[in-house]
This record gives structure tokens, C-alpha cells and sequence, in this order.
């Protein structure tokens, strides 16, 4: 009997698994930076907890297993920060990471009236850049983040968003 990917909120139990998650899908990233100090690899265990109590975390569960976690933040003036979108590797490419960025698009704009969304992924990581892409995110700047890797910024209207969270 085959399962179905759930999306859902998480939960304070969900922390753990989600860390270990994160620090698993990142190791690619870091590989690709040559930096195995990428924020996401770096994260504690509390401030994981603090941002579930405080932001918008949604989980994509297999069974009682997290396989993909996305984070959304309200920004200033009506933007939603979105960030730490990961899959399992073994998942990847089966359209789940374009589940989670809409469940955090939807989220962020019924829970914080968020009217545009912002993300960021790093220079080289294409297959980050493509989904976004084709999730209508256009670049609009650069920076370099706090652990020293070459960010593009993306930007999309609110209005093209439209998901519901329990597909």
C-alpha cells in the first residue's frame, strides 16, 4: 500500500527531524560552496525550535517521516521571506519542493497579508534556480550571505499564488 506526501504545519515534535533533514539536503550545497559552514549546516537545535514557535514552518510528511520543510517569515512593507526550502534527496524531482513553496506562498498571504513573496539561493545552485523560476520568481539583486556565499534574491507578486495546504 503506497503512502501520500501530506503538507502541514509543524510542530515543536517536529524539530528535531527537521534539523536532520535540513543538515542532510544541505550537504549538497555545501559541496557545491565548498562551504560546510552554509547557515543551514550550522543551525542549533533552539533556534530551530524559536522559529517554529514564531514563523510560519510547513512540514511534507511521508508516513510519520518529514521529507521536505519550508520556512516563511513576514517582512517588511507586505513581504514574506521565505527560506530552508528542502526535499530528501531520495524525493527530489517529483514536484514536492513546488508543494511546499506554495504552502508557504499561501500561508504567508492568509496568515501575514503578505502581497509579494522574497527568497534567496546561492549562485550556483541551479536546480534551486529553476524551480523558482518556473514558480514565477525573477531575480532582483544580489548579496552575499552571512556565511560568505553569492546570494541571488528573487521576488514574486502575491496575486499569481494560489494553494491549498492539504493536497
Amino acid at each position: 500500500m503506497g503512502m501520500s506526501v501530506i503538507i502541514s504545519t509543524a510542530s515543536a515534535q517536529d524539530a528535531e527531524q527537521i534539523l536532520k533533514l535540513q543538515y542532510l539536503c544541505f550537504q549538497s550545497e555545501a559541496e557545491l560552496y565548498g562551504n560546510y559552514r552554509i547557515e543551514p549546516l550550522v543551525q542549533t537545535l533552539d533556534s530551530l525550535r524559536a522559529e517554529i514557535a514564531t514563523n510560519l514552518v510547513f512540514v511534507a510528511r511521508l508516513g510519520e517521516e518529514v521529507v521536505g520543510s519550508v520556512r516563511g517569515a513576514a517582512g517588511p512593507e507586505g513581504t514574506g521571506q521565505i527560506g530552508r526550502l528542502c526535499v530528501h534527496p531520495r524525493l527530489q524531482g517529483h514536484g514536492l519542493g513546488a508543494r511546499l513553496l506554495n504552502a508557504a506562498e499561501a500561508g504567508l498571504t492568509d496568515r501575514c497579508a503578505a502581497t509579494r513573496f522574497r527568497l534567496h539561493t546561492g549562485h550556483r545552485s541551479e536546480s534551486n534556480l529553476r524551480l523558482y523560476q518556473r514558480a514565477g520568481y525573477a531575480a532582483v539583486g544580489n548579496a552575499t550571505g552571512s556565511d560568505g556565499v553569492q546570494m541571488i534574491l528573487l521576488e514574486k507578486e502575491a496575486a499569481a499564488a494560489a494553494y491549498v495546504a492539504s493536497a
